[in-house]
């Protein structure tokens, strides 16, 4: 088993957490709610800024989910758990650390979580 370098993922997790914040900053118009006033814009339109509303509202449940992640991340490195799977209690592999640092599950556990 190889040593995690806890500073180095609280530094990855820290930076995502900042461009997660700035994303949601500068979030464009589309969450406003829909004018249904059909003499300023027509049927279409609307459709169009109500399915741009939609996806809005998804990316925002979307970023508040990963920052949940994130901040668990950021407890376990402070708990001394971070890098073990919750599941077998194996060392989740430093590759998939890497590739998300928010994990929790070890690849196995992970693929059989997926298909139970």
């Amino acid at each position: 088993m190889t040593r995690i370098d806890l500073e180095h993922f609280r530094q990855e997790l820290l930076a995502l957490r900042e461009e997660i914040l700035n994303a949601s900053e500068t979030e464009d118009e589309s969450a406003s709610p829909v004018e249904l006033d059909q003499s300023r814009i027509g049927r279409l339109s609307r459709m169009d800024a109500m399915q741009g509303q939609a996806m809005s509202a998804e990316m925002k449940r979307r970023r508040k989910a990963s920052l949940q992640k994130i901040a668990g991340a950021l407890e376990r490195i402070d708990e001394g758990d971070f890098g073990t799977c919750e599941e077998c209690g194996e060392q989740i592999a430093t590759a998939r650390l890497e590739l998300d640092p928010s994990v929790t599950l070890c690849i196995r556990c992970a693929t059989e979580a997926e298909q139970g």
